[in-house]
């Protein structure tokens, strides 16, 4: 009441500080330092909450050099990753029990408006959900649409969901890294999905073994994180340097942005038309990036 939160805040705010005070005390240390925010240090409580008090500590150990100079959403993905390091086995039975619990829920709201929400869908299916009526909305934006790509990813879902076509009727893709040991379960690394984060390596499987998924796999080497095979079970054939590009980068390279590469548009990070700059092979791709 004396600070004027709301229950599921309040909430937040207890088991946040009795988690720093108790399983977390380098994170308390650097939030003490003002090394990390506050609502940095939440997102370390909430994504370590599900270990034992032995397993907290030690990612709390392992997070005390990687959450300095991060935003809030950084060190969330670090976190999570750590955890489920630290605990690959109950990352896998959490991630099953937390999909088990999908639900879809409408909010009204005042002034004719609402809003409808699918809550804790597969983290596939909805990253490409949104990457279809983003690519649609954006479709219809350059043909010469007034409306926003804000409204018009609404109207376009909205549209979808109604029975009609909103747009182009392509299936969408998202892209999954994970290891070939980690691919042929020869080790439970946690695997990446781009725009999302980590995920657990039975996850990973499931999803990219699916007999209907719309994934692509992309299959990495366990040492050095080089794409070592592009799945070809797709919908479209690759299109080459530009393709390339966006699944080595994964998500937009500004610092602070994780906007999905398929989303974003090519550059390079040297100047190609500065005289100091020596001319790039149409082959390499060492200095091409994705930005929003």
């Amino acid at each position: 009441m004396a600070l004027s939160v709301v229950d599921g805040h309040a909430a937040g705010l207890v088991s946040t500080a009795e988690a720093l005070t108790t399983r977390l005390p380098r994170t308390l240390g650097l939030l003490d330092a003002g090394k990390v925010g506050g609502f940095g240090a939440m997102k370390v409580a909430a994504a370590t909450a599900w270990l034992s008090d032995e397993d907290a500590r030690a990612v709390d150990a392992v997070l005390e050099g990687r959450l300095p100079d991060r935003n809030s959403d950084q060190i969330r993905k670090a976190a999570s990753h750590a955890a489920m390091m630290a605990d690959r086995d109950g990352a896998s039975r959490r991630t099953e029990r937390n999909r088990s619990g999908r639900r879809l829920t409408v909010r009204h709201g005042d002034t004719g408006v609402a809003s409808i929400e699918v809550e804790d869908g597969p983290v596939e299916k909805v990253a490409a959900a949104y990457t279809r009526i983003d690519r649609e909305a954006r479709a219809l934006r350059a043909s010469g649409e007034t409306r926003t790509l804000d409204q018009l990813r609404a109207d376009v879902a909205l549209d979808l969901l109604l029975g009609g076509q909103g747009g182009k009727t392509e299936r969408s893709e998202v892209f999954l890294y994970m290891d070939l040991n980690t691919y042929l379960g020869l080790n439970d690394d946690p695997a990446e999905m781009a725009g999302h984060g980590h995920i657990p390596a039975s996850l990973a499987r499931e999803i990219a073994g699916g007999p209907n998924t719309v994934l692509r796999r992309i299959i990495t080497d366990p040492l050095s994180g080089q794409v070592l095979d592009l799945g070809r079970d797709r919908y479209r054939p690759t299109a080459g340097l530009g393709e390339f590009v966006r699944v080595r980068d994964r998500e937009c390279r500004r610092p602070g942005c994780h906007r999905v590469a398929q989303a974003c548009d090519l550059d390079h990070s040297l100047p190609w038309q500065s005289a100091a700059t020596p001319p790039i092979p149409s082959s390499s791709i060492c200095v091409a990036v994705t930005i929003v």
